[in-house]
């Protein structure tokens, strides 16, 4: 709880050693009047302190991170985030999105938004066509958006986003790439439906030039996420997923750079080979094609 005594406080005026470093230090924060914020900073004080201790940090290790941090820092403008990066490939954003949104097996389950929800995607019309004139499997997107017990959500906005063919999205080719290319905002019918035609996105590399790719590098990591489409779907009263579809085959879905991947959002992406319903949904044949369903939590719970 919240407002749990601090058991690790020491004496006062008692002075800092290796010994007594977690409890000189908590004790500093004793008087801190947000409970919360005193519960979080004294829990980070604690696992600082035994990380350091466990590790025997040098000072030479100690000022390398600092400078680490310090040029992460330098590389956040307003069309990158390395520091959400970094907690991405150190597993601490899905460790976040998982504690904060469990799911009971009904609902949706969530995932991380990666770095290139950047821009606002474009309104369309159901049915719309978000990826312009790039070349890749055509492919139909259906689904519905439904609360826990199955009842439609009529006017939920669902916000999709996704990589082309080649692995790359709008933002990092804006000289090649057209403007708002594989976005869109649907709202769902009066039946919670929502339908689109896209192609199927390839898997792609994070961003490596920087410090996590230097962090990838150093640990023999690759950067690689799998394949996958971008959802955030929302509704009034209802609680916001951010979540994606795997495509199911694709490399590296059992190790996403950024642990993103969970079993129940991986879909085969079946071909079609029917002219008559390619020409009803207005489609090429044949063509690829996927359904979701999102179930959302209430907000209140």
């Amino acid at each position: 709880m919240d407002d749990e005594p601090d058991r690790t406080a020491a004496k006062a005026g008692e002075l800092f050693s290796e010994a007594r470093s977690v409890e000189v230090v908590a004790a500093s924060f004793a008087s801190t009047p947000d409970p919360r914020l005193r519960r979080v900073i004294v829990s980070l004080v604690r696992h600082l302190h035994e990380f350091i201790k466990d590790v025997q940090l040098t000072r030479a290790e100690w000022e390398t991170a600092i400078r680490y941090l310090t040029e992460t820092g330098r590389l956040c403008t307003d069309t990158r985030q390395e520091f959400i990066l970094l907690s991405d490939v150190l597993g601490a954003s899905m460790l976040v999105e998982t504690i904060n949104n469990r799911s009971d097996g009904v609902l949706t389950e969530t995932t991380v938004e990666g770095p290139f929800h950047m821009v606002d995607s474009p309104p369309r019309e159901l049915g719309a066509r978000i990826c312009g004139a790039a070349e890749g499997d055509p492919c139909l997107v259906e689904g519905t958006v439904t609360d826990a017990h199955g009842r439609p959500l009529p006017g939920a906005s669902v916000d999709v986003w996704q990589a082309d063919a080649d692995g790359s999205y709008d933002v990092q080719q804006p000289d090649l790439a057209a403007e708002d290319n594989l976005r869109g905002l649907f709202t769902t019918d009066e039946q919670g439906r929502f339908w689109f035609r896209t192609i199927v996105p390839r898997y792609y590399p994070i961003p490596s030039d920087g410090t996590v790719g230097t962090l990838l590098q150093a640990t023999s990591r690759h950067p690689n996420r799998p394949a996958h489409i971008h959802f955030e779907v929302s509704a009034p009263g209802m609680r916001t997923v951010t979540t994606h579809l795997f495509v199911d085959g694709s490399p590296y879905l059992d190790s996403d750079a950024v642990f993103g991947v969970k079993e129940s959002l991986v879909r085969e992406f079946p071909t079609i080979d029917d002219p008559a319903r390619a020409a009803e949904s207005g489609m090429p044949n044949p063509f690829r094609t996927v359904e979701f369903a999102v179930v959302l939590d209430r907000a209140s719970a």
